[in-house]
Protein backbone atom coordinates (compact mmCIF):
# COMPACT_ATOMS: atom_id res chain seq x y z
CA UNK A 1 0.00 0.00 0.00
CA UNK A 2 2.86 2.41 0.80
CA UNK A 3 4.33 1.71 -2.60
CA UNK A 4 1.05 2.77 -4.27
CA UNK A 5 0.98 6.03 -2.29
CA UNK A 6 4.59 6.75 -3.18
CA UNK A 7 4.00 6.23 -6.89
CA UNK A 8 0.92 8.47 -6.88
CA UNK A 9 2.92 11.23 -5.16
CA UNK A 10 5.56 10.92 -7.86
CA UNK A 11 2.87 11.25 -10.53
CA UNK A 12 1.51 14.47 -9.00
CA UNK A 13 4.99 15.92 -8.65
CA UNK A 14 5.84 15.07 -12.27
CA UNK A 15 2.66 16.74 -13.50
CA UNK A 16 3.31 19.82 -11.43
CA UNK A 17 6.80 20.15 -12.85
CA UNK A 18 5.54 20.11 -16.43
CA UNK A 19 4.93 16.40 -17.18
CA UNK A 20 2.24 15.83 -19.78
CA UNK A 21 -1.10 14.08 -19.25
CA UNK A 22 0.18 11.25 -21.43
CA UNK A 23 3.12 10.69 -19.09
CA UNK A 24 0.71 10.45 -16.18
CA UNK A 25 -1.38 7.83 -17.94
CA UNK A 26 1.71 5.79 -18.83
CA UNK A 27 2.88 5.97 -15.22
CA UNK A 28 -0.45 4.64 -13.97
CA UNK A 29 -0.35 1.88 -16.61
CA UNK A 30 3.18 0.94 -15.51
CA UNK A 31 2.10 0.84 -11.87
CA UNK A 32 -0.91 -1.34 -12.68
CA UNK A 33 1.22 -3.66 -14.80
CA UNK A 34 3.85 -4.08 -12.09
CA UNK A 35 1.28 -4.72 -9.35
CA UNK A 36 -0.45 -8.07 -8.93
CA UNK A 37 -3.61 -7.57 -10.97
CA UNK A 38 -6.74 -9.56 -11.64
CA UNK A 39 -6.59 -9.90 -15.43
CA UNK A 40 -9.43 -10.93 -17.73
CA UNK A 41 -9.21 -11.56 -21.45
CA UNK A 42 -9.50 -14.26 -24.08
CA UNK A 43 -6.36 -16.28 -24.78
CA UNK A 44 -5.05 -17.36 -28.15
CA UNK A 45 -6.92 -20.64 -27.89
CA UNK A 46 -10.35 -19.09 -27.22
CA UNK A 47 -10.17 -15.66 -28.88
CA UNK A 48 -13.22 -15.26 -31.11
CA UNK A 49 -14.94 -12.21 -32.59
CA UNK A 50 -18.56 -12.69 -33.61
CA UNK A 51 -20.19 -10.51 -36.26
CA UNK A 52 -23.88 -9.63 -35.96
CA UNK A 53 -25.25 -7.81 -39.00
CA UNK A 54 -28.50 -6.30 -40.19
CA UNK A 55 -29.66 -3.07 -41.83
CA UNK A 56 -30.42 -1.78 -38.32
CA UNK A 57 -27.12 -2.46 -36.55
CA UNK A 58 -23.68 -4.00 -37.08
CA UNK A 59 -21.73 -5.31 -34.10
CA UNK A 60 -18.56 -7.19 -33.24
CA UNK A 61 -18.60 -9.15 -29.99
CA UNK A 62 -15.88 -10.90 -27.99
CA UNK A 63 -16.58 -12.96 -24.90
CA UNK A 64 -14.25 -12.03 -22.01
CA UNK A 65 -13.96 -15.19 -19.85
CA UNK A 66 -14.82 -14.59 -16.21
CA UNK A 67 -15.96 -11.03 -16.86
CA UNK A 68 -18.59 -10.60 -19.56
CA UNK A 69 -18.36 -9.41 -23.13
CA UNK A 70 -16.89 -6.58 -25.22
CA UNK A 71 -18.97 -5.06 -28.03
CA UNK A 72 -18.24 -2.72 -30.93
CA UNK A 73 -21.65 -1.46 -32.03
CA UNK A 74 -22.71 0.70 -34.97
CA UNK A 75 -26.41 1.54 -35.12
CA UNK A 76 -28.05 2.95 -38.22
CA UNK A 77 -27.86 6.74 -38.23
CA UNK A 78 -25.23 6.83 -35.48
CA UNK A 79 -21.45 6.57 -35.06
CA UNK A 80 -19.39 3.60 -33.92
CA UNK A 81 -19.49 2.96 -30.17
CA UNK A 82 -17.94 0.45 -27.79
CA UNK A 83 -19.10 -0.95 -24.48
CA UNK A 84 -18.21 -3.57 -21.89
CA UNK A 85 -20.91 -5.65 -20.22
CA UNK A 86 -20.19 -7.58 -17.05
CA UNK A 87 -22.09 -10.34 -15.31
CA UNK A 88 -20.35 -9.51 -12.02
CA UNK A 89 -19.32 -6.20 -10.45
CA UNK A 90 -15.54 -6.55 -10.23
CA UNK A 91 -14.40 -2.94 -10.59
CA UNK A 92 -14.89 0.02 -8.29
CA UNK A 93 -17.05 2.69 -9.95
CA UNK A 94 -15.08 5.76 -11.03
CA UNK A 95 -12.44 6.79 -13.53
CA UNK A 96 -10.45 4.09 -15.32
CA UNK A 97 -7.56 4.25 -17.75
CA UNK A 98 -7.87 2.89 -21.28
CA UNK A 99 -4.75 2.19 -23.34
CA UNK A 100 -3.85 0.26 -26.49
CA UNK A 101 -0.87 -1.90 -25.60
CA UNK A 102 1.22 -4.62 -27.20
CA UNK A 103 0.50 -8.24 -26.23
CA UNK A 104 3.06 -10.02 -24.07
CA UNK A 105 4.73 -11.64 -27.09
CA UNK A 106 5.62 -8.16 -28.46
CA UNK A 107 7.78 -6.63 -25.72
CA UNK A 108 9.28 -3.18 -26.03
CA UNK A 109 6.29 -1.49 -27.70
CA UNK A 110 5.04 1.47 -25.68
CA UNK A 111 1.31 1.60 -24.92
CA UNK A 112 -0.82 4.30 -26.49
CA UNK A 113 -3.06 6.15 -24.04
CA UNK A 114 -6.66 6.40 -25.25
CA UNK A 115 -8.00 8.34 -22.27
CA UNK A 116 -9.90 8.14 -19.02
CA UNK A 117 -13.31 6.46 -19.08
CA UNK A 118 -16.03 6.04 -16.49
CA UNK A 119 -16.78 2.71 -14.82
CA UNK A 120 -20.40 2.49 -13.66
CA UNK A 121 -22.49 0.19 -11.47
CA UNK A 122 -24.70 -0.76 -14.41
CA UNK A 123 -24.54 -4.02 -16.34
CA UNK A 124 -23.00 -1.96 -19.13
CA UNK A 125 -19.91 -1.17 -17.10
CA UNK A 126 -18.10 1.03 -19.61
CA UNK A 127 -19.30 2.90 -22.71
CA UNK A 128 -17.16 5.01 -25.03
CA UNK A 129 -17.86 7.01 -28.17
CA UNK A 130 -16.67 7.01 -31.75
CA UNK A 131 -13.18 8.46 -31.15
CA UNK A 132 -12.14 5.95 -28.49
CA UNK A 133 -13.86 3.04 -30.24
CA UNK A 134 -12.07 3.82 -33.51
CA UNK A 135 -8.67 3.97 -31.81
CA UNK A 136 -9.37 0.61 -30.17
CA UNK A 137 -10.47 -1.01 -33.44
CA UNK A 138 -7.46 0.31 -35.33
CA UNK A 139 -5.20 -0.94 -32.54
CA UNK A 140 -6.68 -4.43 -32.83
CA UNK A 141 -6.07 -4.39 -36.59
CA UNK A 142 -2.41 -3.56 -35.90
CA UNK A 143 -1.97 -6.49 -33.53
CA UNK A 144 -2.37 -4.49 -30.32
CA UNK A 145 -4.79 -5.09 -27.47
CA UNK A 146 -6.99 -2.42 -25.85
CA UNK A 147 -6.73 -2.70 -22.07
CA UNK A 148 -8.83 -1.11 -19.34
CA UNK A 149 -7.42 -0.78 -15.82
CA UNK A 150 -9.47 0.10 -12.74
CA UNK A 151 -9.23 -0.49 -8.98
CA UNK A 152 -10.87 -3.68 -7.76
CA UNK A 153 -14.10 -3.47 -5.82
CA UNK A 154 -12.94 -6.14 -3.38
CA UNK A 155 -9.21 -5.64 -2.77
CA UNK A 156 -6.42 -3.11 -3.30
CA UNK A 157 -5.11 -4.59 -6.54
CA UNK A 158 -6.18 -3.37 -10.00
CA UNK A 159 -8.49 -5.16 -12.41
CA UNK A 160 -7.33 -5.36 -16.05
CA UNK A 161 -9.66 -6.14 -18.93
CA UNK A 162 -7.90 -6.84 -22.26
CA UNK A 163 -9.31 -7.47 -25.72
CA UNK A 164 -7.55 -10.03 -27.88
CA UNK A 165 -6.62 -9.14 -31.47
CA UNK A 166 -6.50 -12.81 -32.50
CA UNK A 167 -9.06 -13.59 -35.24
CA UNK A 168 -10.19 -9.96 -35.43
CA UNK A 169 -9.33 -8.95 -39.01
CA UNK A 170 -11.79 -11.15 -40.93
CA UNK A 171 -14.87 -10.28 -38.84
CA UNK A 172 -13.87 -6.61 -38.99
CA UNK A 173 -13.89 -6.73 -42.79
CA UNK A 174 -17.42 -8.14 -42.62
CA UNK A 175 -18.37 -5.45 -40.16
CA UNK A 176 -17.19 -2.72 -42.56
CA UNK A 177 -19.29 -4.22 -45.35
CA UNK A 178 -22.28 -4.35 -43.02
CA UNK A 179 -21.87 -0.66 -42.10
CA UNK A 180 -22.04 0.35 -45.75
CA UNK A 181 -25.54 -1.17 -45.93
CA UNK A 182 -27.03 0.39 -42.80
CA UNK A 183 -30.26 2.36 -43.00
CA UNK A 184 -29.86 6.15 -42.86
CA UNK A 185 -31.74 6.37 -39.54
CA UNK A 186 -32.78 4.18 -36.62
CA UNK A 187 -36.14 3.83 -34.89
CA UNK A 188 -35.34 6.14 -32.00
CA UNK A 189 -34.38 8.93 -34.38
CA UNK A 190 -37.62 8.94 -36.36
CA UNK A 191 -40.24 7.38 -34.11
CA UNK A 192 -41.44 10.92 -33.36
CA UNK A 193 -40.88 13.45 -36.14
CA UNK A 194 -42.04 16.95 -36.89
CA UNK A 195 -42.61 18.75 -40.21
CA UNK A 196 -42.84 22.57 -39.85
CA UNK A 197 -44.81 24.84 -42.17
CA UNK A 198 -44.78 28.51 -43.16
CA UNK A 199 -47.68 30.76 -42.18
CA UNK A 200 -50.72 29.74 -44.21
CA UNK A 201 -48.63 27.20 -46.09
CA UNK A 202 -48.88 23.48 -46.80
CA UNK A 203 -45.82 22.92 -48.97
CA UNK A 204 -43.01 20.48 -48.15
CA UNK A 205 -39.43 21.74 -48.29
CA UNK A 206 -36.49 19.64 -49.51
CA UNK A 207 -35.47 19.01 -45.91
CA UNK A 208 -39.01 17.82 -45.12
CA UNK A 209 -38.92 15.47 -48.09
CA UNK A 210 -35.57 14.04 -46.96
CA UNK A 211 -37.03 13.37 -43.51
CA UNK A 212 -40.07 11.67 -45.01
CA UNK A 213 -37.89 9.64 -47.39
CA UNK A 214 -35.91 8.36 -44.39
CA UNK A 215 -39.13 7.43 -42.62
CA UNK A 216 -40.30 5.49 -45.69
CA UNK A 217 -36.96 3.68 -45.98
CA UNK A 218 -37.06 2.68 -42.34
CA UNK A 219 -40.70 1.55 -42.29
CA UNK A 220 -40.20 -0.60 -45.37
CA UNK A 221 -37.34 -2.38 -43.60
CA UNK A 222 -39.06 -2.80 -40.22
CA UNK A 223 -42.02 -5.17 -40.46
CA UNK A 224 -42.98 -4.50 -36.83
CA UNK A 225 -44.34 -1.02 -37.65
CA UNK A 226 -48.13 -1.35 -37.59
CA UNK A 227 -49.29 2.29 -37.49
CA UNK A 228 -48.09 5.71 -38.57
CA UNK A 229 -49.99 8.54 -36.91
CA UNK A 230 -50.03 11.81 -38.84
CA UNK A 231 -51.44 14.82 -36.98
CA UNK A 232 -51.88 18.24 -38.57
CA UNK A 233 -51.76 21.45 -36.50
CA UNK A 234 -51.99 25.19 -37.06
CA UNK A 235 -51.30 28.39 -35.18
CA UNK A 236 -54.14 30.46 -33.68
CA UNK A 237 -54.04 33.26 -36.26
CA UNK A 238 -57.35 33.54 -38.12
CA UNK A 239 -60.61 31.69 -37.63
CA UNK A 240 -60.82 28.26 -36.08
CA UNK A 241 -62.65 26.93 -39.10
CA UNK A 242 -59.87 28.06 -41.45
CA UNK A 243 -57.19 26.74 -39.10
CA UNK A 244 -58.86 23.34 -38.92
CA UNK A 245 -59.00 23.16 -42.71
CA UNK A 246 -55.34 24.23 -43.00
CA UNK A 247 -54.19 21.64 -40.47
CA UNK A 248 -56.12 18.99 -42.42
CA UNK A 249 -54.48 20.06 -45.67
CA UNK A 250 -51.01 19.85 -44.09
CA UNK A 251 -51.65 16.37 -42.72
CA UNK A 252 -52.91 15.20 -46.12
CA UNK A 253 -49.84 16.63 -47.88
CA UNK A 254 -47.58 14.58 -45.63
CA UNK A 255 -49.72 11.46 -45.98
CA UNK A 256 -49.89 11.74 -49.77
CA UNK A 257 -46.11 12.11 -49.99
CA UNK A 258 -45.58 8.99 -47.87
CA UNK A 259 -48.00 7.01 -50.03
CA UNK A 260 -46.34 8.26 -53.21
CA UNK A 261 -43.03 6.91 -51.93
CA UNK A 262 -44.53 3.46 -51.46
CA UNK A 263 -46.03 3.23 -47.98
CA UNK A 264 -49.22 1.24 -47.57
CA UNK A 265 -52.21 3.54 -47.01
CA UNK A 266 -53.55 1.12 -44.40
CA UNK A 267 -50.62 2.01 -42.13
CA UNK A 268 -51.57 5.69 -42.00
CA UNK A 269 -53.92 7.33 -39.51
CA UNK A 270 -54.44 10.95 -40.57
CA UNK A 271 -56.00 13.54 -38.25
CA UNK A 272 -56.27 17.32 -38.02
CA UNK A 273 -56.57 19.46 -34.89
CA UNK A 274 -56.44 23.09 -35.99
CA UNK A 275 -55.04 25.26 -33.18
CA UNK A 276 -56.32 22.95 -30.44
CA UNK A 277 -52.91 21.74 -29.21
CA UNK A 278 -50.32 24.54 -29.20
CA UNK A 279 -46.77 23.69 -28.11
CA UNK A 280 -45.52 27.25 -27.76
CA UNK A 281 -46.55 30.89 -27.64
CA UNK A 282 -44.65 31.36 -30.88
CA UNK A 283 -46.94 30.82 -33.84
CA UNK A 284 -44.21 29.24 -35.99
CA UNK A 285 -43.80 26.38 -33.51
CA UNK A 286 -47.48 25.47 -33.77
CA UNK A 287 -47.63 25.27 -37.58
CA UNK A 288 -46.66 21.62 -37.90
CA UNK A 289 -47.45 18.04 -38.72
CA UNK A 290 -46.27 15.44 -36.23
CA UNK A 291 -45.52 11.87 -37.29
CA UNK A 292 -45.38 9.00 -34.85
CA UNK A 293 -44.43 5.40 -35.60
CA UNK A 294 -46.01 2.65 -33.56
CA UNK A 295 -44.64 -0.87 -33.35
CA UNK A 296 -46.52 -4.07 -32.67
CA UNK A 297 -47.01 -4.52 -28.94
CA UNK A 298 -46.60 -0.83 -28.10
CA UNK A 299 -49.48 0.79 -26.27
CA UNK A 300 -51.90 2.24 -28.83
CA UNK A 301 -51.97 5.78 -27.44
CA UNK A 302 -53.43 7.45 -30.48
CA UNK A 303 -56.92 8.66 -29.63
CA UNK A 304 -56.08 12.23 -28.66
CA UNK A 305 -53.09 14.45 -29.41
CA UNK A 306 -51.57 16.02 -26.30
CA UNK A 307 -50.29 19.55 -25.88
CA UNK A 308 -46.92 19.18 -27.53
CA UNK A 309 -48.21 17.31 -30.55
CA UNK A 310 -45.55 14.63 -30.15
CA UNK A 311 -47.13 12.34 -27.58
CA UNK A 312 -50.62 10.92 -27.54
CA UNK A 313 -52.99 9.79 -24.84
CA UNK A 314 -56.15 7.80 -24.99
Amino acid sequence: MRRGVSMMKFKRKSTKEGGTAVAGVLLLWTFASSTVASSYGAGIENSRWYLSESVFECSLVQEVPGFGRAVFSHRAGEDLAFYLESTVALMEPGRAQLVVEAPVWRPGVAPRPVGAVTVSDDKRVVSVGAREASIMAQGLLKGMQPTLTRASRYDQGPVRISLSNVNFSAPYAGYMQCVSGLLPVNYDQIRRSRVPFASGGAVLSEADQTLLDNIVTYVMADSTIERILIDGHSDSVGSRIDNRALSEERAKVVAEYLKAQGLDEELLIVRSHGDQFPVSRRHRDNRRVTIRLQRQGERPEFQQASGNGDTFSG
